[in-house]
């Protein structure tokens, strides 16, 4: 008879879809196991995986007192908040996925090494670095340029890091403030700096760099120059932390494909996903060309145009909704057609209010995505708490592809 282990939950879990998702981590790992000491800890059963817990499980800290990798992970962390360690702070996009809740959910649908999860709304690029973390590959879709820019140098950095620090010193020595105000509204200066630079991931790096800086002047009030000088050293070291997570976890990244494109039509990709994880755009609750205006329009971009293109943004008062309906039906068709039978396709959703009025916009989902062809499998209910949440709550739903 093999020993019982011990599960710790990690010190922040507190909510119960966290735990929800953490039996479910367990579950499509055919774990046996039982909840103990006031949920906190969970005692296993005949377990001849631990290797594979150790190195997968997102919500749990230590297995016998031997730390998780994710525990390792979320130590290398620049910032003040649990979530945003190694590149997952770079820009502060609004709405974005929780990272534990990411690595869980592709652990739950029963994602391997070496297979692909598609994003259609790769948004800040969550899923393609949790993925690309466990050695899963990942398409990443999103209509906005700024959200392509942000995914890719989260995970395509890492491997331009000994150029980007040879780069380094001549960027920052230009916009230092003493040397005046070389940014010019409208202008990229990372764009002129980096005619010279021949690798894009380079260039993009500094890029994303300078639209944090717009993001810090707009939204906080910061000094465009020396926020831009901040972040790029911070963005180093997160990378510098990248290097050692790798190298000291043995870790084999997964491949990340990241495109600007459409979720309407999918059809640029060429293979079948072995699963789908995204949030699509919540409709009126949140305008992301509005809220982006500062970056997008210093990338160069037409805010008038550009937002006839995104869903969601497009139309005026309740028009909104019934264009938002037709664009998202055609992107679950899409999904649907583009994942591989038998597979897992999970949506983060969440109802709005609009005029004081609630949209019931996850029934929507459920019965858009079953009549494409999807069956509902799983809803988990996710309470977000917040005086300014426009949404109270989500919901995490997980359909199958008979």
């Amino acid at each position: 008879m093999a020993e019982n282990k011990i599960l710790k939950l990690h010190d922040n879990i507190q909510f119960i879809y966290e735990l929800a998702l953490a039996r479910l981590e367990l579950q499509s790992l055919n774990v046996d196991f039982e909840i103990t000491n006031n949920l906190r800890e969970f005692k296993l059963n005949f377990v001849d995986k631990i290797d594979l817990l150790k190195k997968s499980l997102a919500y749990f800290k230590s297995i016998n007192g031997e730390f998780t990798d994710y525990h390792f992970i979320q130590q290398h962390n620049q910032t003040s908040s649990v979530n945003q360690y190694l590149t997952h702070w770079f820009y502060p996009y609004k709405g974005k996925f929780h990272p534990q809740m990411i690595r869980a959910l592709i652990n739950i649908i029963g994602v391997n090494p070496g297979e692909t999860i598609l994003d259609p709304f790769i948004g800040s690029g969550t899923t393609a670095l949790e993925c690309q973390l466990l050695g899963i590959n990942c398409v990443g879709i999103d209509i906005s340029p700024l959200c392509a820019l942000i995914s890719r140098v989260k995970t395509e950095s890492l491997g331009a890091l000994p150029e980007i620090e040879e780069a380094k010193d001549n960027f920052l020595m230009s916009v230092r403030p003493e040397n005046g105000n070389l940014f010019q509204q409208g202008s990229l200066f990372s764009e002129k700096k980096s005619g010279d630079i021949k690798n894009k991931k380079v260039s993009n790096f500094f890029k994303l760099g300078e639209m944090i800086a717009h993001s810090d002047e707009s939204r906080r009030g910061r000094d465009f120059q020396t926020s831009f000088i901040s972040n790029i050293n911070k963005m180093l070291a997160s990378l510098r932390d990248y290097k050692e997570v790798k190298s000291r976890l043995g870790l084999e990244l997964g491949e990340v494909d990241i495109r600007q494109g459409d979720a309407r039509n999918l059809s640029v990709i060429n293979n079948k996903v072995h699963g789908i994880i995204t949030s699509p755009p919540y409709s009126i609750a949140l305008n992301y060309v509005a809220n982006d205006a500062h970056a997008l329009t210093a990338l160069g971009h037409n805010l008038d145009k550009i937002k006839e293109e995104f869903i969601g943004v497009r139309g005026a008062g309740f028009n909104k909704f019934e264009l938002y309906n037709q664009d998202m039906d055609k992107a679950y068709r899409q999904m649907y057609s583009i994942l591989e039978k038998g597979r897992y396709c999970v949506i983060v959703i969440g109802n709005v209010t609009f005029q004081s009025q609630e949209i019931d916009t996850t029934a929507k989902v459920v019965e858009q995505c079953e009549s494409a062809g999807f069956a509902l499998v799983k809803k988990i209910e996710k309470i977000i708490f917040g005086l300014y949440n426009i949404m109270q709550k989500e919901y995490i739903l997980i359909f199958k592809k008979p």
